[in-house]
């Protein structure tokens, strides 16, 4: 545990400590560990001195109090009123700076997953000295009119979960199967992620708040058409929550970013396309050094 910020957060090292720093941030509602063991490892095979570390309101982090009805935040959305959140991205991304200030580490490569790729992206708008490079996978600009997901997937974000291990294993293998991608689902990794996640910490209550952030949040269109920092987007071809024009999009707006779009990889990270991932990221940090 690391104070930072003014709240406590939990991350860990993995790989050599000389190695350069790469920031790992996790997506909505996903403890550090949603970056598996194995895609970590294979990053600090690369040279990385890889950290990954449970957002607020997740894992083992400072949880935050305030409930979230989602179906009224979705009614005042449809309203077209503004919505108040206890947090917002430029929060969460000060966390991270907190982060590396706690460790030392005045800059790092940073690589954030849907809305760890929103907060990395708040993250070098707002303290770009902090970051070497950034790499924003399965994420979006936070325009006003994206591309809308699957209203399925909508419909499921906003259903009730009880508070039971097998309840809590329905629920996510259900949204797991939503979003995979087509051809590489393997719902028995699936079901052992939510399984160690849930003996780790049960608490699901900050996903609503890390909601509340991203909608809550402006526009990132015109500071990232203004960013210097070296940019690589990924994205899937058949990503059905974050569209993959979405990723497009990114990519139009930095000057100079790389977009790697990955045929059939949906809103998940399955070990099929963690080498293309690791290669590109590896590639941007090399160019970095250059």
């Amino acid at each position: 545990m690391v104070r930072a910020n003014g709240i406590d957060l939990w991350q860990e090292t993995l790989g050599d400590e000389d190695g350069a720093p790469l920031l790992l941030i996790a997506g909505l509602g996903g403890q550090a560990i949603a970056w598996p063991d194995e895609f970590c490892w294979g990053l600090a095979d690369r040279g990385f001195r890889v950290i990954r570390f449970d957002n607020r309101d997740a894992g083992l982090s400072h949880h935050f109090g305030e409930p979230v009805d989602l179906g009224a935040v979705a009614g005042v959305l449809l309203a077209g009123q503004p919505v108040a959140a206890p947090y917002l991205l430029s929060d969460m991304a000060a966390d991270a700076v907190g982060l590396l200030d706690a460790l030392e580490l005045p800059a790092a490569h940073v690589l954030g997953v849907s809305l760890g790729g929103m907060v990395a992206q708040t993250l070098a708008i707002e303290h770009p000295s902090r970051v070497t490079s950034l790499t924003s996978l399965m994420s979006s600009t936070g325009r006003a009119a994206p591309e809308p997901p699957d209203p399925e997937l909508l419909a499921h974000m906003l259903r009730p979960v009880g508070d039971s291990l097998e309840e809590v294993l329905a629920a996510g293998l259900a949204w797991s199967a939503l979003v995979a991608s087509p051809d590489h689902h393997d719902a028995d990794l699936a079901s052992a992620y939510i399984r160690r996640a849930f003996a780790r910490s049960p608490r699901r209550d900050g996903l609503g708040r890390q909601l509340l952030a991203i909608v809550a949040s402006p526009s990132r269109e015109a500071a990232l058409a203004q960013l210097q920092v070296p940019t690589l987007v990924v994205h899937g071809s058949v990503d059905r929550l974050i569209r993959p024009e979405e990723g497009r999009r990114t990519a139009e707006l930095v000057a100079g970013a790389q977009l790697l779009e990955l045929e059939g990889l949906g809103h998940d990270l399955p070990v099929f396309f963690w080498a293309p991932i690791i290669e590109a990221v590896t590639s941007l940090a090399a160019r970095c050094a250059g």
